[in-house]
């Protein structure tokens, strides 16, 4: 297995562990009192995501770079 599919697994790995914490979130804020910490387990996940989805958005054109084809 190379590179670009370990990222696009752990890309898709996130994006559900950021939906869940999501969902945690919305029903941390429908309590009463919400605890504050709730709000803030989807952040990391987040961060992790858009670093992998910026490393898949170049791919296509990292590719296209190294080449050597061009468009005009």
């Amino acid at each position: 297995m190379n590179w670009t599919h370990w990222i696009r697994q752990i890309h898709r790995w996130l994006s559900l562990v950021f939906t869940v914490a999501v969902i945690a979130n919305l029903i941390a804020m429908g309590q009463e009192e919400p605890a504050v910490w709730v709000g803030f387990l989807a952040l990391p996940p987040l961060i992790f995501l858009l670093f992998t989805g910026l490393y898949l958005f170049v791919l296509p054109y990292a590719a296209r770079w190294r080449s050597g084809r061009r468009t005009s």
